[in-house]
């Protein structure tokens, strides 16, 4: 009795502290939040002198962070929006709609009257209702110089039949965040987690919301049991049976005055209904102990649902800070998650080969049957983890782990009948066309396949964002394949300025996305693409920029060489092609 009642005061004791710090932070927030909310405003009666709905063809969007990819319910489409970039100076808002069509691998724009103000770190998730809808909630808005934040708590619905944006107004739901998760979860939106930050101050959440899609209304969720630590970032997932899944995250305390202390979560919880379909569900937090594989630890990793009752991980990076430098390790691989076992995995490549091998096998087994000698072949060979250490120009040491899953193939057979199928493959390297090593990617799956929209790594101090589109078939897993390449020309970083001038253009810069919207509708579609970031800088990084992008420039110089090219020549001149672009850009 005595114990029981030390943790209820220990359980309400944290509540008041979480209670006092969340009221300090939204005091220190508030006059921030009435700054920008001016800014804002400006940016919708920008928005509210677009009457017509207007969808047309265009370039692929410019490269973004932390902006919202789902799958169309109904159609072969993905639908992108929001998002945000950061240029070493200047912070890019977005609510800009793109439509990717899949049968075709091109990109249009919609514009819909009355959209969602800009913003990023979002959540987004559809339901087939009513032709389609797309719900958003919440996500931040910040400064063009990044050092002031506005947090929504609105609630967002796009009629995907009728074109149409709604905004929900319903008391009662969560406070304004970013970083948080939320699904579809049977005819409920599920919200969990987050955070809130201002200049000087953040907090974190653990709390759970839940948004009826029939009645529109907000409850605010008060399971049993221990759950998740506060938290963002985390993996979400419904399951079948109407309840949630937990895995991950991240979050941050401070330790004492400007030092804090950084979290990655690796434990997993069960969000269970209790006697779903009644009026009032009831529901339970519980610990999930998966067997298996687990992935190791990340933030900024993406998460999406797979076919045969799993959820999928990709990416992500995993940061240890020391007294000088950062080390960061860049994930590109996949995990999967068996929700009926309880079980991780991690995902293996079967390589488009396999036909081949199964047939080679074949013949080998005929030939053993005939009495002819045959060697025996080598086991299979495990993963290969390859790992990369790059310096920056400041001296900083950036690790990027880049797996490359294994293959039952016989390595010792003679080099002229490897030539002969890279010749039937059509010349492709040895290495699989994967995405580069990334976090923080917008992932979507349909049709049982996966796609993987740009994310971001970092060289130095330097900060690379991506805009390639790639995919893969998760019943064969049998190679990525490329569906749009990354152009190093539109990257771009600026160094910062000490000058006042570049400061009096902060608002001019927080106007950029619109300002490129419009100067981009009277250029052509190429000047368009063009123009949205200038090129790196010469003699920027070469040698780590090449290392991220390897594959970019090895198909480059394969197209240039010929498939009867030596992998090793291939390599060289990639890496001269590239440096000579850095030192010596067209």
């Amino acid at each position: 009795m005595g114990k029981k009642g030390k943790r209820d005061k220990k359980g309400k004791g944290a509540e008041k502290t979480a209670a006092k710090m969340e009221k300090k932070v939204s005091r220190r927030a508030k006059k921030e939040e009435e700054d920008l909310e001016a800014l804002i405003a400006e940016f919708q009666s920008l928005d509210a002198k677009k009457t017509q709905v207007i969808e047309s063809s265009c370039p692929p969007p410019s490269p973004r962070l932390n902006c919202s990819l789902c799958a169309h319910p109904e159609r072969d489409e993905l639908i992108l929006f929001g998002g945000e970039y950061f240029n070493g100076q200047k912070t890019y808002l977005y609510n800009e709609l793109y439509v990717y069509h899949i049968r075709k691998n091109s990109w249009a724009k919609l514009e819909i009257p009355n959209p969602p103000p800009r913003r990023c770190a979002h959540q987004a998730a559809v339901v087939p209702t009513a032709g389609g809808q797309l719900w958003i909630f919440g996500g931040e808005f910040a400064s063009p110089n990044g050092e002031q934040f506005y947090h929504y708590k609105d609630l967002w619905v796009l009629h995907l039949a009728t074109k149409t944006w709604e905004q929900i107004k319903a008391p009662g739901g969560p406070s304004g965040r970013s970083g948080h998760r939320m699904v579809a979860c049977k005819r409920q939106l599920i919200i969990f987690g987050g955070f809130h930050e201002s200049a000087r101050d953040y907090i974190y959440y653990n709390d759970v919301y839940a948004f009826n899609l029939d009645s529109f209304t907000w409850s605010r969720l008060a399971p049993a049991g221990i759950g998740p630590a506060p938290r963002s970032g985390c993996q979400m997932t419904p399951t079948p049976e109407g309840n949630v899944i937990i895995y991950g995250g991240y979050s941050k305390q401070r330790i004492k005055k400007d030092v804090d202390k950084g979290t990655l979560h690796t434990d997993m919880f069960l969000l269970k209904a209790e006697g779903a379909g009644k009026e009032e569900d009831r529901w339970t937090w519980s610990r999930l102990s998966p067997s298996g594989v687990k992935p190791t630890p990340r933030s900024g990793f993406s998460v999406a649902a797979a076919p045969n009752n799993r959820c999928l991980l990709f990416g992500g990076v995993h940061d240890e800070e020391e007294e000088e430098s950062i080390e960061g390790d860049f994930f590109n691989d996949i995990y999967f998650y068996d929700i009926g076992k309880n079980r991780w995995f991690p995902a293996q490549l079967k390589g488009p080969k396999s036909e081949k091998r199964k047939r080679r096998r074949g013949r080998q087994a005929e030939a053993e049957a005939a009495g002819e000698e045959e060697l025996q072949p080598p086991p299979p060979q495990g993963p290969l983890e390859i790992v990369k250490e790059v310096v920056a120009e400041d001296g900083t040491v950036m690790t990027i782990k880049q797996v490359i899953p294994g293959a039952a193939e016989d390595k010792d057979r003679s080099g002229s009948e490897e030539e002969e199928e890279e010749e039937e493959e059509g010349g492709a390297l040895g290495q699989p066309m994967e995405p580069c090593p990334r976090s923080n990617a917008m992932v979507a799956v349909k049709h049982g396949v996966l796609y993987v929209y740009g994310g971001m790594f970092e060289v130095g101090d330097r900060q690379v964002t991506l805009s390639d589109l790639h995919s893969i078939d998760l019943h064969r897993m049998d190679e990525w394949k490329v569906l749009l390449e990354m152009d190093p020309k539109t990257q771009e970083w600026l160094e910062e300025s000490e000058s006042d001038e570049e400061e009096d253009d902060d608002v001019e810069g927080a106007e950029g996305g619109e300002e490129e919207e419009e100067s981009s509708e009277e250029e052509s579609e190429d000047e368009e693409g063009e123009q949205q970031h200038p090129a790196v800088q010469p003699g920027e990084a070469q040698a780590q920029y090449l290392a991220r992008t390897e594959q970019y420039w090895l198909r480059l110089a394969r197209s240039h060489m010929g498939p009867e090219a030596k992998d090793k020549k291939v390599l060289k001149v990639a890496h001269a092609m590239a440096k000579t672009f850095y030192e010596d850009p067209v």
